[in-house]
């Protein structure tokens, strides 16, 4: 039996632009209603459309506390992050669409 699994993501205008944080089930399809501007918001508002960063969780609870804690953090904290696991930042939507 497959377990649902969480993800904790990040989303970037370009590297070291604005970021959003996010908690979904869902990953592809909200990655892609991101980038399509489905739901209006703060990634519409900064044209935040890059997937740069992506973990796995085994629960919601534990994807959330994940979520909440990233938010907390500074914003070198948040690039270290990204970077150590995506050096040129890049969008990593068709290594997951596509894969």
């Amino acid at each position: 039996m497959n377990e649902k699994q969480f993800y904790v993501y990040i989303m970037a205008s370009r590297e070291n632009g604005a970021i959003y944080i996010g908690v979904t089930s869902d990953l592809i399809k909200r990655v892609y209603q991101h980038k399509n501007e489905i739901i209006k918001g703060h990634t519409s508002k900064y044209n935040i459309k890059l997937l740069v960063y992506y973990e796995i969780h085994g629960s919601a609870e534990e994807a959330i506390l994940r979520e909440k804690r990233l938010k907390k953090w500074t914003r070198p904290m948040k690039n270290d992050l990204i970077t150590r696991q995506n050096p040129l930042w890049k969008d990593l939507y068709e290594t997951i669409a596509f894969a």
